[in-house]
């Protein structure tokens, strides 16, 4: 009898050990998960660069967002919010050379990386800046949350873009009536293509569309290769000539 309350007792303890060491597994699992899908990707070599002053532009970080000021400017500046998940200071290659242009330009710093969680920052920044005019964009999630700003607020802005993003319904920006520009990169695996399709609809008739033969969606900004994105048939540095070439010829059109 006593061996046999034993023998029951090293089983229960067996159970026991083996639940607690298959806990920890499946703690340990989920934040391995938690930690891959949310640590965001970071600014490389030419972004890290491009945040420096240069170039007669002048770069200053504030608490919510990172200023790309111009010596002399000439046209409306530009609020940008930044892809999901990336952080802002991956665009300062495509922000320094805006404002080069001469288009003070904002890159917008969200919570955890993800505009859809503070949509309406460009309230803050439009507020900060009483005189000038904007237009508005951003790169895959960030150009979607922008469009929503952009419907939520009809009068605030003078322009919407889009890099490898769309609007959805809650962000319709078709009867605006400002202009729009649409870039997409021909290698693009990231962005969904029948949701970009349809995304068409809430745009207005005279849109903008660019397609840039050999780009991809990583390349938008600098943070190295998106997962899941396809491998670019053309350089980083001639994906962000392209961008920017389309995106001053836009901007010129803006009175």
């Amino acid at each position: 009898m006593l061996r046999n309350r034993y023998n029951t007792g090293r089983k229960k303890r067996g159970i026991g050990k083996f639940l607690l060491v298959l806990l920890a597994l499946i703690v340990i699992g989920c934040g391995f998960v938690a930690w891959k899908l949310f640590t965001p990707y970071g600014p490389q070599e030419m972004a890290q660069t491009a945040m420096e002053t240069a170039n007669q532009v002048t770069v200053t970080e504030k608490d919510n967002w990172i200023d790309f000021v111009p010596d002399k400017s000439v046209g409306v500046s530009v609020i940008f919010y930044p892809g999901g998940l990336v952080k802002p200071e991956s665009y300062a290659p495509l922000a320094h050379e805006l404002a080069a242009a001469g288009h003070h330009t904002i890159i917008a710093k969200m919570p955890v990386n993800l505009a859809v969680l503070k949509q309406n920052l460009a309230d803050d920044i439009i507020t900060a800046y009483p005189d000038e005019q904007f237009v508005m964009g951003g790169h895959s999630l960030g150009g979607s949350m922008a469009a929503r700003y952009a419907a939520s607020h009809p009068d605030a802005l003078q322009g919407i873009f889009f890099l490898a993003s769309y609007p959805d319904e809650k962000g319709s920006v078709k009867s605006l009536g400002i202009p729009a520009l649409s870039i997409l990169g021909t290698n693009d695996e990231v962005v969904n293509a029948t949701k970009y399709q349809n995304g068409r609809a809430y745009l207005p008739e005279d849109t903008v569309y660019y397609t840039i033969e050999g780009g991809n969606h990583s390349q938008f900004g600098d943070y190295g290769h998106q997962s899941g994105d396809g491998e670019a048939g053309v350089s980083e540095e001639e994906q962000l000539s392209q961008t920017v070439k389309t995106t001053v010829g836009w901007l010129d059109t803006i009175k």
